[in-house]
This record gives structure tokens, C-alpha cells and sequence, in this order.
């Protein structure tokens, strides 16, 4: 007997020997020998090498992005080695796709990174930072996503550059994630960053830490004043689901960089925001700047825990596809927004012309009339910041699940205030409480019980999905506003009207920037449809030539002839294209767009109510 334990102690350290190296990290360095250049150099190490042939690849997708995006073009110099640097044989499958052959037990890849777009979804090297989204980065293994991954960051005193990133820190320069999904997850910021950390005290009495680092020409006084007001907005936010989430290793980050060159963007990821836009500085652009971290913060609940199926795991190799972004992303909107209210950076009039915006996003789109929400929502693969050169009929079928589910998001909560005595807050808690927190993927079903649950009405949620959601019905918003003392009028009431046009810009090679320099006033892009230009057969291509007789030479002549005339009136249009010169007739209507004014500044009277409810609705949570 004694014998036997002694063999099965003996099994067991071999065992969990064996299962120490089978978990072994794989081990990344990236190094920046030529950032004036935009290069990085970046080697990863594999120990345990999968048995036969191996794949190594880059991602075509990014975490928060739903449309594909090629990062493979943007790596070149790509070998492998022994990890006595022999080297071993190695193929190009695809564009961003390769293939290890005969190989020892440790593999070590190696290639060259040129990034230079500074943006939520990019990467981007210069002597001033590398700023890092991981899938326009990294090179990965398919069939070892599971392994524990190190990074080291080199050249970072060359640099005078530090590391913000929700990776976890090791030591020195390395960092570290679980797996692949925590990887690609976890931008990362190099630079000279300045910081502003707070500790909150969460519902559950734990201390969550919330870092602003800043890469910016602003001086640590303005980062500091910016962190005092962005504590309030994340305050603002706790309140709305009545916790902050149980963030890992209790650290949140917003990654910011502001300066003129970069592209706008926001990027939402578990325990951190990438946040990039184009502005001088944070100084006197604070309350503009303040949206977008509105917007993605909401998000660590929102989309990071409170979690669509469709998007779990996320897929890195194609296009992510989901029903659900008109709550994912829309109902973010809608708080982005209104948090800033009830935080006392926005006022009234402000935000009404928000909610005119979401309004007459369902009202007045084209393709609100025709698809539903979550249709709109998997229009996402080409509409998320994807890539194309040629043009698209999205004036026409897409209306934004950005708008969209926002516009739902703003019914629903008037109507659970006029309705229920409840608030879309109750509903957001209990959809946190029974998916996000417990980080149980949802679907569009879920959502729905959630709505019975918490109005104790499952009639009323189902009748709100089927006309709302799958359905093409819209909220009375007219009705819903006026319970807030908020008008919803026509925004130019009786005036005569064409529609939108799209002008060309003299871009090069498309056919509409061909035209650009021709007398007219050039059509860039598809007219909307039902609209008096739409029906009189305008369109994208075509050059108008002469209004009512008047010689049309840009956008501002031809409105100026409309602004003559009265609905209903006939406008005879002049145009050319590549069939010849016409004439057609516009016949104007009234802008069917609407504007949202408060009834005091409308010269009407505001109830006690209607006060007290506009009160509820927006003023702050906080206690």
C-alpha cells in the first residue's frame, strides 16, 4: 500500500509537471528600432509548438468593430526560427495567413509591423508613442487561444515612453493576459502620458481604481480638472445600474489621445476605453471631448459584460454579425447623451437637439420604414467603419442602430415613467442583474423577459418587441415629449423644400469627382427617397445646371431659388449626365424633419407636471 501512494505521488507531481510546460506562455516582443518610420520589430516566442504543421496569422476584424478590417497588409518580413535561430520553413497561405513547416518543440516568429493610423481599430508608431490595438498588432496561433500570453515592450527609456493598457503587469516591462481574447481586447498606449487616477467605492464597499491617462500637449492642471469632471459622469453611471462592475485586477483605464492629426473614435473593451479625437487640446474643448467618454464607459456594462450572444466569443478571422446592436450600441447612445444632462455639463436645449436627432432617425430615415432595428443592427459587417472604395445607397437602406435603438431606448423610457412609475434605469439594473453580471450572454428574447419582469407585464413587453423591435411601428413621440413639456414641431414649418443633395468634392478618380470641376452644382451621392429631388429623378451622377431659369454654380444657388418659392409650388430643373441634357420638374414640399423645443421657449406653458416629470427624467441620480 505504501508503494502504491508512493507511485501515485510520483504520477502526480509528473502530471502537474507536465501540465506546468503544456501551459507555458507564449512570450511577444515588440520593439521599435525604426518609429520615426512607423516600424515595429516584433518576435513572438512559442514554446510547445503544436505537433505537424502550424498556422500563424494577423486578424481581419477587431474587437468593437463589426466590419472586417485587413490588418495583414501592414506585416511583411515574416520568418520563423529554432530557437537557436536556424531557419525553418515557412509559407504565405493567404494575405495575412502562414503556415510553419518541420519544426523542433519552440518556435520563434518574427516580422515587421508598419503602423500609422491613430484610431480605436489601427495601430500607430512615431517617436512620440505607439499606440496599440492589439488586432492590428499581433500575430496568433489558431488552435492555441486559450494559452497565456507575456508581452514585453522595449526601447521604452529610449523613448521616454510609459505603458497604460488594462494588461496585467508582471514586471518591468512585461505585461500579461489569460488568453488570446484578453489579449486583443487590451489596447495599449506608449508614450509620455499624463494621469489622473481616482478610487471609487463600489455598492459591494470594494475599491475600484479609474485611471485617465492622456496623450496630449495639455499641462497636468487641465488632465487633472478633466479627471474631476469625468468622476462625476462615472458616478452618474454607477447610478444608473447601482454598481460599477467588479473590474479585473479592480483597475479601469481610458486610453485618450488628442491632437489634430489623429482620427476621431471611440473604442469600448472590458476594463479600459481607447479614446482618440482631433482636437488642439482638452483645454476648452472639455464638454465636447466628454461625449465620447460618456459613450464608451457606459459600455464596461453595456456590451463588455452585458454581452450578446452573437458576439461570444468574438471571431477574429471574419466579420462579426449581430441583431442586437440597436441595444448594444443604441441604447448606449441614449445614455451617452442624457448622462451628460443629468452630470450638468449639458443643458436642455442642448439635448433637445439630440433628441430631435434620434427622433428623425426613425421617423424620417427611408430605411426605418422598411427594416426593422435588428436588421439594421447586422447591417453593422459593412457599415462599422468598413472599407470600400466604391459607393453605397445607404441613404437609403441604412438608418444607423446607433440612432435607431436609440430613438427606442428614449420611448421606452418615457413610456415606463407615464406608464409603469418605473424608468428605463429599473430596466437597464435588471438586465445587468440577470446577464451582465453574471456574464450570460443574451438574445434578443432575453431582453424581452427582462422587460416582463421588471413592468410585471408580459403582455406589454411582448407588444413592444413585436411593434418596436421585430416590427415597423413607431412610438408616438410626440405624445411622449409633451408628458416632459418638450414640443415636437416641424423645423421649417411651411417653408418649401427639395431635399438633401450630397455634393461632390474633387477627389480623383470617381465618377462623381470627375465632375467636379464642370459648371452645376454636381449630385456626389444617391438622393433620398421620397424626397422632391428623388422623385423629379435626380441622382447621383447627374450636374443641375439651372433652376427656374437661374444659372445653379453650387449648393447655396439652388437653395436660394428654393427659398423662393412656397410648398407645393413646381421648380423646373435643368441637369445634365452621360445620356445628355434634360429637364425635369421638382415639385418642393415641406421639410418632413423635426426639431424639439421646450414648451417655455415654444411660449407655451409648462405644467407642474410636465416639470416634475422632465425633473425625474433628467436631473441627476447621484446621492
Amino acid at each position: 500500500m505504501k508503494k502504491l501512494l508512493l507511485l501515485t505521488a510520483a504520477c502526480f507531481i509528473a502530471s502537474a509537471t507536465i501540465a506546468q510546460q503544456a501551459t507555458r506562455p507564449i512570450f511577444y516582443s515588440i520593439s521599435f528600432p525604426n518609429a520615426v518610420h512607423h516600424e515595429a520589430e516584433i518576435a513572438i516566442l512559442i514554446p510547445q509548438a503544436p505537433d505537424g504543421n502550424f498556422k500563424v496569422r494577423m486578424s481581419r476584424s477587431s474587437a468593437g468593430r463589426y466590419a472586417t478590417h485587413e490588418f495583414g497588409k501592414n506585416v511583411y518580413n515574416v520568418t520563423a526560427t529554432d530557437g537557436k535561430g536556424k531557419a525553418l520553413p515557412i509559407k504565405q497561405l493567404e494575405g495575412d495567413v502562414y503556415e510553419v513547416g518541420s519544426h523542433p518543440e519552440t518556435v520563434k516568429i518574427s516580422y515587421t509591423l508598419f503602423a500609422n493610423w491613430t484610431d480605436g481599430t489601427y495601430a500607430s508608431i512615431d517617436p512620440s508613442h505607439a499606440h496599440l490595438n492589439m488586432p492590428a498588432t499581433i500575430m496568433w496561433i489558431p488552435g492555441l487561444e486559450k494559452r497565456a500570453i507575456q508581452i514585453e515592450f522595449n526601447d521604452m527609456e529610449k523613448y521616454g515612453w510609459q505603458v497604460a493598457s488594462q494588461l496585467k503587469h508582471d514586471e518591468g516591462r512585461i505585461y500579461s493576459a489569460p488568453d488570446l481574447q484578453y489579449l486583443m481586447d487590451s489596447p495599449t498606449e506608449l508614450s509620455a502620458y499624463k494621469i489622473n487616477s481616482w478610487e471609487v467605492v463600489n455598492t459591494d464597499g470594494k475599491k475600484e481604481k479609474i485611471n485617465l491617462t492622456v496623450h496630449s500637449d495639455d499641462s497636468q492642471a487641465v488632465i487633472d480638472n478633466f479627471g474631476t469632471m469625468l468622476q462625476k459622469m462615472v458616478l452618474e453611471e454607477k447610478a444608473v445600474f447601482g454598481e460599477l462592475p467588479a473590474y479585473d485586477y479592480s483597475e479601469y483605464t481610458f486610453l485618450d489621445d488628442v491632437h489634430p492629426t489623429v482620427s476621431g473614435d471611440g473604442m469600448e473593451h472590458r476594463n479600459s476605453t481607447c479614446i482618440v479625437q482631433p482636437a488642439e487640446k482638452i483645454e476648452g474643448n472639455e464638454v465636447w471631448l466628454l461625449g465620447t467618454f460618456s459613450h464608451e464607459y457606459f459600455h464596461s456594462w453595456n456590451v463588455k459584460r452585458i454581452r450578446p450572444k452573437s458576439l461570444e466569443p468574438f471571431n477574429f478571422e471574419h466579420a462579426n454579425m449581430s441583431s442586437e446592436l440597436w441595444f448594444a450600441e443604441g441604447f448606449t447612445q441614449y445614455y451617452g447623451e442624457m448622462v451628460l444632462v443629468r452630470s450638468g455639463f449639458q443643458k436642455l436645449d442642448q439635448y433637445s437637439g439630440t433628441i430631435a436627432g434620434l427622433v428623425n432617425a426613425v421617423l424620417n430615415k427611408p430605411a426605418s420604414k422598411v427594416y426593422s432595428a435588428p436588421q439594421m443592427s447586422r447591417y453593422s459587417v459593412f457599415a462599422d467603419a468598413g472599407v470600400s472604395i466604391d459607393p453605397n445607397n445607404n441613404n437609403n437602406v441604412f438608418t444607423s442602430y446607433y440612432f435607431y435603438g436609440g430613438a427606442i431606448a428614449l420611448a421606452l423610457d418615457l413610456r415606463l415613467r407615464a406608464d409603469f412609475n418605473l424608468t428605463l434605469d429599473d430596466y437597464m439594473r435588471t438586465v445587468w442583474l440577470n446577464r451582465g453580471k453574471v456574464m450570460k450572454p443574451y438574445t434578443i428574447p432575453d431582453l424581452q423577459a427582462d422587460l416582463a419582469q421588471v413592468t410585471k407585464n408580459p403582455k406589454f413587453a411582448a407588444d413592444f418587441f413585436s411593434k418596436y423591435i421585430y416590427g415597423l411601428d413607431k412610438n408616438d413621440y410626440e405624445g411622449l415629449l409633451a408628458k416632459a413639456g418638450l414640443l415636437l414641431r416641424k423645423v421649417d414649418a411651411g417653408k418649401a423644400w427639395a431635399g438633401p443633395l450630397s455634393i461632390a468634392q474633387n477627389r480623383g478618380r470617381s465618377g462623381a469627382a470627375r465632375t467636379a470641376g464642370a459648371v452645376g452644382l454636381p449630385i456626389a451621392a444617391s438622393t433620398v427617397k421620397g424626397t422632391p429631388i428623388y422623385d423629379a429623378g435626380l441622382d447621383a451622377g447627374d450636374i443641375i445646371l439651372k433652376a427656374d431659369g437661374k444659372d445653379i454654380t453650387d449648393g447655396k444657388s439652388f437653395l436660394d431659388v428654393v427659398a423662393t418659392k412656397k410648398v407645393g409650388d413646381k421648380l423646373s430643373v435643368t441637369y445634365k449626365n452621360r445620356t445628355g441634357e434634360h429637364e425635369t420638374i421638382v415639385t418642393l414640399t415641406e421639410n418632413p424633419n423635426f426639431e424639439v423645443v421646450a414648451y417655455e421657449k415654444a411660449g407655451k406653458e409648462l405644467t407642474k407636471d410636465q416639470e416634475t416629470f422632465r425633473n425625474n427624467w433628467l436631473s441627476s441620480k447621484v446621492k
